[in-house]
């Protein structure tokens, strides 16, 4: 996500929105499987209500509808990690909460950096590096709060990755930390006046425990493949793994894993699957008379609601020893889709965010131009299905100050997690304001909050402020999500039941 629409276009004015059609798909609108035990009220999700307006922060920070406030739970180089570990790394991403009980709560939380992009890169603590080359770069910290989302405290969960964007709780109450990138042992970084080599490959799923530093297990998932990740899901069978690939040129893929001896995933996958455990496939999305649909971007609003059946390839070569994985299928044997990113899982499958595709080199000449795409996979059926569209603005495709009255132009919708009640709650890297958006499934979106911070502008400061790593506590009662840059973690609490219930 650190390579946002923002930075591949330039000029114009921001607009979108996003287009649903209301009862298309009232049951998918359901909670998680982590959550529903928890659920308030019980229940089915009854869709969603609009927020009241969003009201500007008079510290400048967030914009929030009335009745919402927050609460900043980390900062890039003020908040101090503890046992002396230094201050909180910068740009945060995707995160989850991974336990809840005893007015505690445990969020993992991404740091997609590349050595010396920010001046805070995740410092290197015995028992977590993974590459000892990748100095003061991406990572995890562990972050504990209260039942209120105030912190309590944050620790160094793996260090010495490289660009940690997104990825995904475990049933078991892990994160599995997903790197974008494919960089290799041997190439050579130059930044902020330091030289270093990458000792190791990069481009791998890590799991990340919410144990101290010292007990970590900082080993790549070499069976999930070696690629540009994104955001994955567990099905709850525990043998199949969904995988997103944010890439271009050609455009990225989207993965299953599956189990092929039967056994079950569980904690420290990395210590119990070889290299080359189980199959990892690509996604073919089926159309009506068996061809292979070549990109997402084909279709539009018009198939909102409409499942389509999956068919699965087997990736040649997962640990792309001689090219990149996406690079090993001809076109129009797989199902391409620019900027495949957020995933989350609920019992019955899981949502996937296309977050947009309009410029030269995004889709096929003959395909259409969106601002953003939300799917829902149905494990057992092994459909596919559209449940909102973002239409293309031409006036989006360039960067410009954020309008004080932007809440309804929405755009580029990145991460993404299922709430409580089982609704949708997106992250935005779009252009101009910046928001988070409640979406129902089939249903409206609505804005929850705006970035104050940045201007959108390249020449403004802090520039391409996007949100990322929106993660509800499973009761409910706190929305945690970050201000990329600066590198901020906000804890939202307020009657979200009332809205999203």
């Amino acid at each position: 996500m650190t390579v946002s629409r923002r930075q591949i276009l330039s000029g114009g004015a921001a607009a979108g929105v996003g287009l649903t059609v209301a009862g298309v798909l009232p049951t998918l609108a359901e909670p998680a499987a982590a959550h529903e035990e928890h659920r308030p009220g019980g229940g089915a999700s009854s869709g969603g209500r609009p927020f009241p307006p969003l009201k500007d922060d008079p510290n400048g920070i967030l914009a929030l509808p009335e009745g919402f406030t927050y609460n900043i739970v980390t900062r890039e180089g003020s908040t101090e990690l503890s046992g002396g570990q230094g201050k909180t790394p910068g740009y945060h991403d995707g995160a989850g909460v991974v336990a809840a009980g005893h007015n505690k709560l445990t969020i993992i939380q991404n740091h997609e950096l590349s050595p010396n992009l920010s001046a805070f890169g995740v410092p290197h603590i015995a028992g977590t590096v993974y590459d000892p080359g990748a100095i003061n770069a991406g990572g995890c910290t562990v972050i504990t709060t209260d039942g209120q989302g105030r912190r309590t405290g944050e620790w160094v969960g793996i260090s010495g990755t490289v660009r940690n964007c997104a990825g995904g709780v475990t049933p078991w109450g892990t994160w599995l930390t997903c790197e974008e990138t494919t960089i290799n042992a041997g190439a050579t970084w130059t930044a902020g006046g330091q030289t270093g080599t990458y000792e190791k490959n990069h481009g791998y799923v890590f799991e990340v425990l919410q144990a101290e530093s010292g007990k970590q297990i900082p080993k790549p998932i070499k069976a999930f493949g070696r690629y540009d990740h994104e955001a994955l899901a567990i099905d709850p069978d525990l043998r199949h793994v969904y995988l997103s690939e944010d890439a271009s040129s050609p455009n990225g893929l989207f993965y299953r894993w599956s189990s092929t001896d039967g056994k079950r995933l569980g904690l420290g996958i990395a210590n119990t699957l070889s290299d080359s455990a189980g199959k990892l496939e690509a996604m073919q999305i089926r159309l009506d008379d068996g061809s292979i649909l070549p990109d997402v971007a084909y279709l539009t609003s018009a198939q909102i609601g409409r499942p389509f059946k999956v068919t699965w390839i087997e990736v040649p070569d997962r640990e792309a020893t001689t090219k990149p994985v996406r690079t090993q299928f001809a076109d129009g044997t797989v199902t391409r889709g620019k900027k495949f990113e957020g995933v989350w899982s609920t019992r019955k499958g899981c949502y996937i965010v296309n977050s947009f595709a309009f410029g030269a080199n995004d889709l096929p000449a003959d395909a259409t131009k969106h601002d953003g795409m939300v799917w829902f996979y149905d494990y057992s059926d092994q459909t596919i299905t559209l449940v909102s569209y973002f239409p293309h603005n031409a006036a989006a495709e360039g960067e410009g100050p954020a309008p004080k009255y932007a809440d309804l132009t929405f755009d580029g919708p990145d991460n993404v997690t299922v709430t409580p009640w089982g609704t949708l709650v997106l992250a935005e890297d779009g252009v101009r304001a910046s928001h988070v958006l409640s979406s129902v499934p089939g249903g409206p979106t609505y804005a929850i909050a705006r970035n104050m911070l940045s201007n959108g502008t390249s020449n403004g400061s802090p520039t391409y402020s996007e949100f990322t790593g929106p993660t509800f506590s499973p009761d409910g009662k706190v929305l945690f999500v970050n201000i990329q840059v600066p590198g901020i973690t906000l804890a939202i609490t307020g009657p979200w039941g009332r809205y999203l219930g």
